[in-house]
């Protein structure tokens, strides 16, 4: 019944995201009294996502460090700037707004990038890599790139953000790959199927009680608003064409080249919108809360264009691989 169930919420994860959205906003005096348990059911859905890694997949990263670099370098300096040039130029008199826009992009790969690249036949291996170690790193990054970039503009509790990164993030983590390591993944296979759609059921749960949050800000339509949620679109479109033409550039293989597209273009929206309404105003908040309308979205939409598309790359990389051979 359980997988069943998980099958049928893996076709939603298109729509589950915004429905929340749109849950959160209309029961807004509800859901505002149940923020306390958000960190809580996030560790959950990060250490029941951890439960299917081990610390042999980011020692196989670094044998061939290639694929991993880049999806850092997108991750964490591309997308970064882009957001904050981005912001800057369409929202230059609002530092909230383009802290908002840059928190959306400096959050560690999304978790559920790994059911994408699952769906198109990625690197396994090599997307729970760069999860892993992005999500390990995360406590430094987030604060550090925030600091730099904004640091100066917008007061920063470092000390908290840590420390909740690392109670949502990567203690968890580190508690579920223990476990797999322990029972030799055992516990994929016992438990997996299990937690799996609880995952799902989490996310829309956070999204709607992080969107009550910022529910007055979405509630009343205005022009700003629908250019921060183009902004937003904006850059996290880029986010996956950026990714993908890196990978075509560097002659990787197709298995690495989709693996590259999902983790560089998803984020772990949901963290973010927990670090923005505990950590920052509202308003910060906004764009983050936003990103969820379309990343389930744009995710289910890059696939089918790889599907149609990544071959493209592939050819010329078996081309090349010919041309060396002889």
């Amino acid at each position: 019944m359980l997988q069943s169930l998980n099958r049928s919420l893996e076709k939603l994860m298109p729509f589950i995201t915004p429905t929340a959205v749109v849950f959160g906003v209309l029961l807004e005096s509800f859901l505002k009294g149940y923020s306390a348990i958000v960190p809580w059911v996030f560790a959950f859905m990060t250490f029941s996502g951890s439960i299917s890694s081990n610390f042999s997949s980011i020692r196989k990263a670094f044998v061939n460090p290639l694929p991993l670099l880049v999806a850092m370098f997108v991750l964490h300096f591309i997308m970064p700037v882009w957001a904050f040039g981005a912001g800057s130029l369409m929202f230059s008199d609002d530092r909230l707004t383009v802290t908002g826009l840059i928190l959306a992009t400096v959050i560690p790969t999304g978790i559920t990038s790994f059911v994408w690249v699952s769906i198109h036949k990625g690197n396994i291996g090599l997307a729970l890599s760069i999860i892993l170690i992005d999500t390990i790193l995360s406590p430094f990054i987030v604060p550090a790139s925030l600091s730099l970039i904004v640091g100066e503009k917008v007061e920063l509790d470092i000390l908290s953000i840590m420390n909740g990164l690392l109670l949502m993030v990567v203690i968890p983590s580190l508690i579920g790959m223990t476990l797999n390591h322990l029972t030799k993944g055992n516990i994929k296979e016992s438990w997996g199927p299990r937690l799996s759609p609880f995952t799902k059921i989490g996310i829309g749960i956070v999204v709607s009680i992080n969107s009550a949050a910022v529910a007055p800000y979405l509630r009343d339509f205005s022009w700003k608003l629908l250019w921060i949620a183009l902004t937003v679109l904006v850059i996290a479109i880029f986010g996956y064409v950026c990714a993908w033409v890196i990978g075509v550039i560097l002659k990787l293989e197709r298995i690495n080249i989709v693996t590259l597209l999902f983790t560089g273009g998803m984020r772990n929206i949901s963290a973010g919108a927990v670090i923005a309404v505990q950590y920052f105003p509202s308003a910060v908040a906004v764009p983050v809360v936003i990103g969820m309308l379309f990343q389930q979205v744009l995710a289910a939409l890059f696939g089918a264009l790889f599907s149609r598309l990544g071959n493209i790359g592939l050819r010329k990389n078996e081309s090349n691989e010919k041309r060396v051979s002889t």
